[in-house]
């Protein structure tokens, strides 16, 4: 198409909106001026500037897309009508918005229009017109409509119907934008429009919306209005939700106030009430308190699922200590009290895994075939599995050894233990085919299709032609969006490998590997050819890679290793930012970056090159090869990676391990645990996807 050449400096300007940006596609603009290449050119200019909040200035680049604007017509009036809104233009405006829906039927942006016109109708006067026109747009339900009607009504006199919809607003939509001015408005209201008040069980449904949206000090404050409110025997429930919402903001010595006069009745809630007094007694370190409590707890509700989340806890608590007999006990006794819980199979698994490192070779042997009989879907069977043929081995039965390496390699092909398998196969005599033993045939196959193929996105299609131009003026979000409704009208597979298509060659890696991911959940478990390769790419994607390969060469690293490594950390987003501040690519800390820098020379070096995906790549394949070169071992400079270096030395103190494999099993961590075997695993699938780097 025309405007591909456009692609590029569309996509700086978005994403910087510099001033020599906007000259850049100005100038492009002008060369194509009579093109649609150039409308496009125009509309992007005046989407910068819609975005800078520079309304006067997107509206002459806006006009000058019209006259060759096609089909993206709707989207040039759209933004045209809200430069024209915010810059004080309503008459302008009205003339675009009132024919909005029959100029363009099939937009997307429909919705979008009417809210705006209705808003401009709001300032031009005209409630009663703005009301009526977003009655009918009410369905699906949108927090920016129903305000914007709630106002409308307010204003033409109906405070009753505004009352209602701003009431609503406010408490069934509570982490919407709008939900705090629905409820400033509310209050202006006069009292003859006032609704009865809301009832105890809607508010206490919004406080539940603001603790699953994870604002959780709102929702402590909405849980606490309720207090004295409430009936004696819905308080107690009332004031254990306030103590969950306070946990997790952080505020533990309000929660522990707020659980001190707590009724111990009846047995749920005082089980509860004992479970939140165990957590806050574990987070302020204090172990001994939390095995009391623990003890209270099975005493006064041994039923309770209150119970076997605080065993599970006292289980790792002892498993950190290195206690480990007294682990094995408070996993042992998770899973025989639960054995159909969510924590049983976890359980089941730490005991038998345990009963392996405590030498009790016999016990884990069982465990390990217990694990595959009672969890056969578990996500600890692939470890089972591996371990148990790892003990056959072990006792000089290669073909039960085979056997149980057999199954592994076919159903989990390319999870971390599948490959460990296939490496084990390779040096044990085939003598045929393996031994048949039925407990494997408990492990159920993948559930989900797969051999997935690549059906061609229809270019055909308006929608799809549409995506195309946007995406070629960098408008890249609303691309998906026309990709997205195409997809409805056009049956086929084609939407994600066209949408990661369109992440990928913007640069927005760590987007790509999501849609495909949501898009094929089990793709470890299937063999390479039972996807598009334009899936694999996308899951395993090779961007920077001459940078990569050159930096991770010269460490003596495997650059597939170090790919997996970023693939882990940040999903190949040039600028994530952790939570503790760790930057870009291979997620550095600052002063990690500085004093690399030193030793590689870097000068002058600031934390902001962090974000230079060159820059960072030096720096972290440094940094990645002085822990490997510590530690002796990929597995153990990984895991030190995640969890730092004096972790994994007290780790490696803990006894003698077979192999880096039975230390990484044993990492206490699951997060550390579960990072060092994904990126191994990951590296593989690199391998098999591209061969020799």
């Amino acid at each position: 198409m025309a405007s591909a050449s456009l692609k590029p400096m569309a996509r700086q300007l978005l994403q910087n909106r510099t001033p020599a940006a906007y000259t850049g596609v100005e100038a492009y603009a002008r060369r194509h001026t009579r093109e649609d290449a150039g409308a496009l050119a125009w509309l992007v200019v005046g989407y910068g500037h819609v975005l800078d909040h520079d309304y006067a200035k997107a509206i002459d680049p806006l006009n000058r897309a019209k006259p060759h604007a096609g089909d993206l017509g709707d989207y040039v009036d759209f933004y045209l009508s809200t430069a024209y809104f915010q810059s004080g233009h309503p008459s302008e405006a009205i003339a675009i918005l009132s024919s909005f829906d029959k100029a363009y039927p099939e937009s997307l942006l429909l919705r979008d229009a009417d809210v705006l016109y209705a808003n401009v109708l709001l300032g031009d006067g005209r409630p009663q017109e703005a009301a009526s026109l977003l009655e009918k747009d009410r369905d699906p339900i949108r927090s920016d409509l129903e305000f914007v009607l709630g106002s409308a009504y307010a204003r033409a006199g109906d405070p009753a119907k505004a009352a209602a919809i701003f009431r609503n607003l406010y408490l069934t939509m509570p982490l919407s934008g709008e939900a705090d001015q629905a409820e400033a408005e509310l209050k202006k209201l006069p009292s003859a429009a006032q609704l009865p008040a809301p009832t105890l069980s809607e508010r206490k449904t919004r406080a539940d919306l603001l603790l699953k949206g994870k604002r959780y000090s709102d929702a402590a404050d909405a849980y606490r209005d309720l207090l004295d409110e409430v009936s004696p025997s819905e308080r107690p429930s009332i004031q254990l939700a306030m103590v969950e919402a306070l946990r997790r903001a952080g505020r533990d010595k309000d929660a522990k106030r707020a659980l001190e006069p707590v009724p111990t009745a009846p047995p749920e809630i005082n089980a509860e009430r004992l479970f939140d007094l165990g957590e806050l007694a574990r987070a302020a370190d204090d172990d001994d308190s939390f095995l009391r409590i623990l003890g209270q707890l099975r005493e006064a509700a041994p039923t309770s699922t209150w119970l076997e989340q605080a065993l599970l806890s006292a289980g790792n608590i002892y498993l950190l200590r290195r206690d480990y007999d007294h682990a094995i006990d408070c996993y042992r006794e998770t899973q025989e009290r639960f054995p159909d819980g969510g924590r049983a199979s976890y359980a089941h698994w730490k005991v038998a895994w345990l009963s392996l490192r405590q030498g009790r070779t016999e016990e884990a042997k069982n465990g390990f075939e217990q694990q595959i009989a009672l969890y056969p879907t578990s996500s600890e069977v692939p470890a089972a599995l591996y371990w148990r043929g790892r003990l056959a081995e072990e006792d000089a039965d290669p073909a039960k050894a085979r056997a149980y390496y057999q199954k592994l390699s076919e159903r989990f092909h390319n999870y971390y233990y599948g490959e460990l398998a296939r490496q084990r196969l390779s040096k044990i005599k085939d003598d045929g085919a393996p031994a048949h033993y039925a407990l494997l045939d408990r492990i159920p196959p993948i559930t989900s299709s797969v051999n997935v193929t690549a059906d061609p996105a229809p270019t055909d299609d308006l929608r799809v032609q549409k995506a195309e131009l946007l995406e070629n003026g960098g408008l890249l979000d609303l691309s998906v969006r026309e990709l997205q409704a195409a997809a409805k009208d056009n049956p086929g597979n084609w939407l994600p490998a066209e949408t990661a298509r369109m992440y990928d060659d913007a640069g927005r890696f760590d987007i790509a590997l999501d849609v495909v991911k949501r898009a094929a959940p089990n793709y470890f478990a299937v063999d390479l050819s039972s996807l598009p390769r334009s899936y694999w790419e996308a899951l395993f994607p090779k961007p920077y890679w001459a940078d990569l390969r050159r930096f991770a060469s010269s460490n003596g690293l495997d650059p597939y290793l170090v790919a997996s490594l970023i693939r882990q950390e940040s999903a190949f987003n040039p600028n994530a930012v952790s939570r503790k501040d760790a930057v870009g690519l291979m997620q550095l800390l600052p002063k990690t970056g500085k004093l690399v820098a030193r030793q590689v020379k870097l000068r002058p070096f600031s934390a902001t090159e962090l974000f230079t995906p060159a820059v960072n790549l030096q720096l972290g394949t440094r940094y990645f090869r002085n822990t490997v070169d510590k530690f002796g071992s990929f597995e153990y400079a990984l895991a030190a990676y995640n969890a730092g270096d004096d972790r994994v030395q007290d780790w490696l103190s803990q006894g003698k391990y077979r192999d880096p494999q039975e230390f990484v099993e044993s990492i206490p961590f699951t997060e550390t645990r579960e990072y060092v075997q994904a990126i191994l695993r990951n590296a593989n699938v690199y391998r098999q996807l591209y061969g020799t780097p």
